[in-house]
């Protein structure tokens, strides 16, 4: 295995996109339609499900991307250990968007194509006619963080777009698994002084002292958000706590959002960032200057970090590296293909497969016939992964697949944990029989860690 400052500075070198840009160019009418049918297909059920009160029954009425494609730029080639290309380039896209809300040809030798960002993109919103009350900076803020949950969902790292260009594909061999994982400790922060505040507020310091109660919030790319404790009063403060994040790609971005807890509202002090391939050149440890509405500030934040890669050595699951409570010392990943064997009314099958490994599960997306599709062996694609943790490896659990149709059960299969841990590199791809003549193509492996060095 390559050392960890040789994977992180090998580079052939970028190079212009001038042929993908002439590509998307010719297609930007056609990429315009579809983007508006998915986004009308994928965003209008979440904006149901997550904007609040009357916001939700927002609905579009026109999905225009203008006449602008993005533009494609600085594109570095890598080789990937599953034979794969990954292609990292900075996309840029200066379009205007006519968006209406109303309320009440690839060649053979590529199979598939993961299309995502690495770092959630920035957005920028500009509300017209009824709805410049969203210009209001708290609304402005809600509305803004709803769309890029929903960006970060659909195809922000470890989140992926896959397409299948050969239907032949081998879903296992295209999937790009998890690099590692990255053990972050917040640090100390000096000199929070905290941003200038509302003139009520500024009243009610004079009452009392205008120290900050802070706390941290922390994101990795798509990963959930951690929060440190709340250090009251203070300063000059010290967490010293630590987290563990998956890592799908060195460059994604890590942000440090430093809050002042505030009963009438929390308050920004200021971000701080890095990315994982910064902070690990940096021999694990950087200094970072918080920066509050785009101006950089005299506050500064400190934090740590190790890297472990994952591998797939039948020792390398041990709890000693994982020292602290919810830290993981390992990955357990569940790859759904498809189904086989279907029978029934081909009208009546609505299948999906249900993961469930301990207290924790997840479901395919659900199918139904439509004319050119085969029900009866239906792909899913789906990747779903479990952090293996100190409390579980005492006494693993089975993972269990399930096959279901709409709400009800209709077949499973249990794989045994050490069925798993002790095949061929931690990895067990079958077809798992559910019974009824039908069969869950999937693939489940272990990884564990390893400190890199």
């Amino acid at each position: 295995m390559a050392s960890l400052v040789d994977t992180l500075t090998a580079s052939g070198g970028t190079e212009s996109a001038g042929f993908l840009n002439d590509i998307i160019a010719q297609l930007w009418p056609n990429i315009n339609v579809a983007g508006g049918k998915m986004i009308k297909q994928v965003v209008e059920p979440m904006l149901a499900s997550m904007l609040p009160g009357p916001l939700s029954t927002l609905r579009f009425v026109k999905l225009d991307f203008g006449p602008t494609p993005i533009h494609l730029s600085h594109v570095d080639v890598h080789k990937t250990e599953a034979q794969g290309i990954k292609l990292d380039m900075d996309l840029e896209w200066d379009g205007r968007c006519d968006f209406e809300l109303e309320g009440t040809m690839v060649p053979k030798v590529i199979g598939a194509a993961q299309v995502a960002f690495i770092n959630p993109p920035t957005l920028e919103l500009d509300f017209t006619d009824a709805a410049n009350l969203a210009d209001f900076s708290l609304i402005d803020k809600a509305v803004r963080k709803v769309i890029l949950n929903i960006i970060a969902s659909m195809a922000v790292l470890p989140n992926r777009f896959l397409v299948k260009l050969d239907a032949s594909n081998d879903y296992f061999k295209t999937v790009q698994h998890h690099l590692g994982v990255i053990r972050l400790t917040i640090g100390a922060a000096t000199g929070l002084t905290g941003p200038k505040k509302s003139g009520a507020k500024r009243f009610l310091e004079k009452l009392v002292k205008d120290v900050p109660d802070c706390y941290c919030e922390v994101n990795v790319g798509a990963e959930g958000e951690w929060r440190t404790s709340t250090q009251k009063n203070n300063h000059d403060p010290e967490w010293n706590e630590t987290h563990d994040f998956l890592v799908t790609d060195h460059d994604q971005c890590i942000t440090i959002d430093v809050q002042d807890d505030d009963i009438g509202g929390d308050d920004d002090i200021g971000i701080a960032a890095t990315t994982v391939r910064q902070i690990l050149l940096a021999g694990g440890t950087q200094e970072l200057t918080l920066v509050h509405k785009g101006q950089p500030t005299e506050s500064k934040l400190t934090v740590h970090a190790k890297f472990y890669n994952f591998i797939g050595d039948a020792d390398s699951i041990s709890a000693t590296e994982s020292q602290s409570e919810g830290q993981i010392c390992g990955l357990a990943s569940v790859l759904i293909a498809g189904v086989v064997g279907l029978s029934g009314q081909r009208d009546e099958l609505n299948p999906s497969v249900k993961v469930s490994w301990g207290d924790k599960e997840f479901v395919t997306p659900g199918k139904t016939y439509s004319p050119g599709t085969d029900i009866f062996n239906p792909a899913f694609d789906t990747a779903f992964r479990f952090p293996i943790t100190a409390d579980i490896i005492a006494d693993p659990p089975s993972f269990k697949l399930t096959l279901m149709n709409g709400a009800e059960e209709a077949g499973s299969y249990e794989v045994q944990f050490a069925s798993v841990a002790d095949a061929p590199g931690m990895s067990l791809a079958e077809e798992f029989d559910v019974g009824s003549g039908a069969a869950v193509r999937a693939q489940v492996s272990l990884r564990g860690l390893q400190l890199a060095e």
